[in-house]
C-alpha cells in the first residue's frame, strides 16, 4: 500500500486541551478519545497516549500531536474517577488537571482522528456528521488496522509527524472493509464505571496494549523495554 501525500500534525495538553498546539492549523494533528462519561475509559486512553508519546519522543513533545477526550454523555467539569487515576499511576502516567467534558460538534470538527471505546460511540460520532466516517474508529479497530500497515509505506519522520499521522489514518480507512474483526466484541472496551479497582486495571491493561502499536506507528519509535 502506498501512503498518500497530504498531511497534518501532534501535541498534548493541559486538562483536555492541547498544550503543544491549538489544532487550528495544518501544523497539528488532533487525536480525540471518546467514551460515555469522559471519567473512566477516555481519560485513561487520553493520558496513556500522552504518556506513551512522551516516553518515545521525550519532553517536550514535538511534531504537532494534540491528544484530548470527551464523552457522548460527558460529565462536564467532573474529575476523573479515582480508580481511573489509580490505573494511570500504575503506568506512571499523569492524571493531574483533568476535567471531563461533553462531546460537542466542535470537537469532532477539529479532530483528525477519533478513537472510541465502543462501536456505539463510533456510530454516535459518525451520526454527528462533519465527514467523520473516514477518521473515526474504535480504538481496538484502529489497532487491528494499524498492525496490517507496512510502516515503510508511511511518510518518513523527516517529513514531519503530521504527514505520517494523516497518512496512517488514510491507510487504516482504506483497509477497514477488508480486515474485519473476528467477533463484534473484539472492537469493544467495556465500561468499568462503578467496578472495583481490579476491573479498572484490566481495562487499563487492555487500553495500553491497544495503544502500543498505534503510538509506535505514529512515532516510528517502539516502546522501551
Amino acid at each position: 500500500m502506498t501512503a498518500p501525500d497530504a498531511g497534518r500534525g501532534i501535541g498534548t495538553g493541559t486538562g483536555n486541551r492541547g498544550a503543544y498546539g491549538d489544532g487550528a492549523s495544518g501544523d497539528s494533528f488532533r487525536i480525540l478519545h471518546v467514551s460515555t462519561g469522559n471519567v473512566c475509559r477516555s481519560p485513561i486512553t487520553e493520558r496513556l497516549t500522552r504518556h506513551a508519546l512522551a516516553d518515545r519522543l521525550g519532553d517536550p513533545l514535538w511534531g504537532g500531536l494534540i491528544v484530548e477526550s470527551a464523552g457522548t454523555w460527558g460529565h462536564e467539569g467532573a474529575p476523573m474517577e479515582a480508580n481511573a487515576e489509580a490505573v494511570l499511576a500504575d503506568f506512571g502516567a499523569d492524571a493531574s488537571g483533568f476535567v471531563g467534558r461533553e462531546l460537542l460538534d466542535e470537537h469532532v470538527i477539529r479532530a483528525d482522528l477519533v478513537l472510541t471505546a465502543t462501536r456505539d460511540h463510533r456510530a454516535q460520532v459518525i451520526s454527528m456528521g462533519h465527514s467523520a466516517g473516514l477518521r473515526t474508529f474504535t480504538l481496538k479497530e484502529f489497532t487491528r488496522l494499524v498492525r496490517a500497515i507496512d510502516p515503510a509505506t508511511l511518510p518518513p519522520l523527516d517529513d514531519g509527524m503530521v504527514e505520517r499521522a494523516r497518512a496512517l489514518v488514510r491507510a487504516a480507512a482504506a483497509l477497514r472493509g477488508w480486515l474485519l474483526a473476528p467477533t463484534a466484541e473484539a472492537d469493544e472496551v467495556y465500561d468499568p464505571y462503578g467496578a472495583p479497582l481490579p476491573f479498572f486495571r484490566s481495562v487499563g491493561d487492555e487500553i495500553n496494549q491497544a495503544l502500543d502499536p498505534v503510538v509506535t506507528a505514529l512515532t516510528g519509535v517502539p516502546a522501551r523495554t
